[in-house]
């Protein structure tokens, strides 16, 4: 088995308010203290199987325009997702399966150019807009019991393991790959950054708070027991974790190295929800800049207020 990673967006950045503030409390955090950011999802080719977790964002997506207050900034795009999975030496039409973590744009952006992919999805997400139109969805209802402490997965092929983490959305889900003796953990958004790992602290947003909190503890505990590389999708330590097959010491958490130098660039009057990736233009809503729209102006997609909007 060999998991690779692709990167999309990098040299960016998230505040401690936004990696750590979920529990209610993010006037606690201080939001001059920055940790790098970027999006990055992974390959596993088992030898017989070409197997993605999450697709990226969609090709032509709008970047956004960091501004030095913006509670997280993806950072810029490096190549679009595809162009990033065929420099890996691959064809979109030797991947059998796609894993898709959860519905936001930022994993399921490129679901539709994989032809001969079957898209397996939680159940509880097969609503979301994001999926509509697919006829190549498989649901996973959890069928094969517990995988060690987590009550419920489904297994996709061998050592490869889809499991419930129900807290960022309700349909949440992880992915573990066990290979030569490690578990390789690709979670989602269960947490943006490592070091909310470490110190037990969930990030702004989850659709079930309480939820999240026993998945992240059930992480906690996972990662305590288990040789287990921790793969994320909004942090460099993502990738570095898989290059270096670094395994999670929940008792000496590594010093947080420095955010990279922010490259300002004009906006366009396009805004990203960075959440759940919608776009809000302008032109498609009667020339209405987005700084007009009402203060209780909310994301039509999941929600979300005006203040988790950045500028494109």
């Amino acid at each position: 088995m060999e998991i690779k990673s692709i990167t999309f967006y990098d040299h960016g950045f998230m505040t401690q308010q936004w990696a750590f503030g979920g529990q209610h409390d993010a006037e606690k955090f201080d939001a001059t203290i920055k940790y790098r950011s970027g999006l990055y999802n992974y390959l596993i080719d088992t030898g017989s199987e070409v197997i993605l977790v999450d697709t990226g964002l969609p090709v032509g997506f709008p970047e956004s325009a960091p501004k030095e207050n913006a509670p997280i900034y993806s950072g810029r795009c490096v190549q679009d997702y595809m162009d990033g999975f065929l420099a890996l030496g691959y064809k979109p039409e030797q991947v059998t399966k796609i894993l898709l973590t959860h519905r936001h744009a930022d994993h399921s952006g490129e679901l539709k150019s994989f032809p001969n992919a079957k898209i397996y999805v939680n159940a509880d997400e097969l609503d979301a807009q994001e999926l509509k139109g697919l006829n190549n969805i498989v649901p996973v209802h959890f069928t094969d019991g517990a995988y060690y402490n987590f009550p419920e997965s489904q297994k996709i092929a061998d050592g490869i393991y889809f499991i419930k983490a129900k807290g960022h959305t309700d349909g949440n889900s992880m992915i573990i790959a066990e290979n030569e003796g490690l578990f390789y953990m690709f979670q989602g958004d269960i947490t943006y950054t490592d070091e909310a790992l470490y110190l037990n602290r969930l990030s702004i947003f989850n659709t079930a708070w309480e939820d999240a909190q026993v998945t992240l503890d059930r992480v906690r505990e996972f990662v305590a027991n288990h040789p287990t590389v921790y793969l994320s999708t909004h942090t460099p330590l993502g990738p570095e974790n898989l290059a270096a097959k670094r395994v999670i010491d929940l008792e000496n958490m590594p010093e947080p190295l420095p955010i990279d130098e922010i490259v300002f660039k004009a906006e366009t009057g396009k805004y990203v929800c960075s959440i759940c990736g919608f776009v809000y233009d302008p032109a498609e809503n009667d020339g209405v800049a987005f700084e007009d729209l009402p203060d209780d102006w909310r994301c039509p997609r999941c929600k979300q207020p005006k203040d988790r909007f950045n500028p494109a």
